[in-house]
């Protein structure tokens, strides 16, 4: 029995746009992270790139479960220098820079490959409900 290998054209990906306002962070990028790889379609292939694009607007509507969860979830960065760990909550995150906070999440949930980043290039997150997309014509994707 031979290996199946689809044939992917890149002109035919799909467009989903997620509404983030009110959802959970974890449930949102498990979703998402599936539709990027591709694992939603019957032709998944591990080592081939068959996943759609995802608009994820909104992002600055995420919530987190748990009442002390904003003030405990803590990001972490090293600038590369002797004592340069910064830390920031997540409360101070979404403050900032809500559309880093989502992303981070789905980026912990890809594969750390060639293939995995070539698939995380397919997220387009904003804070906002406004997005340059609309030329794309997506498709509603349900968060459940």
């Amino acid at each position: 029995m031979k290996t199946f290998l689809p044939k992917i054209d890149p002109a035919n990906r799909r467009w989903f746009i997620v509404d983030l306002g009110g959802v959970t962070l974890g449930r949102a990028a498990v979703q998402v992270a599936s539709v990027l790889r591709g694992k939603t379609k019957p032709i998944f292939t591990p080592h081939i790139d068959t996943g759609d694009h995802v608009i994820a607007v909104n992002a600055s509507g995420l919530r987190v479960s748990g009442a002390s969860k904003p003030q405990q979830l803590t990001y972490y960065r090293y600038t590369g220098y002797p004592g340069g760990l910064r830390a920031t909550t997540y409360e101070e995150q979404m403050r900032k820079k809500p559309q880093d906070t989502f992303s981070h999440a789905v980026w912990r949930m890809m594969p750390k490959t060639k293939l995995g980043r070539k698939q995380f290039a397919k997220l387009h997150v904003y804070a906002g409900t406004e997005h340059p997309h609309r030329a794309q014509k997506p498709e509603k994707l349900d968060l459940k």
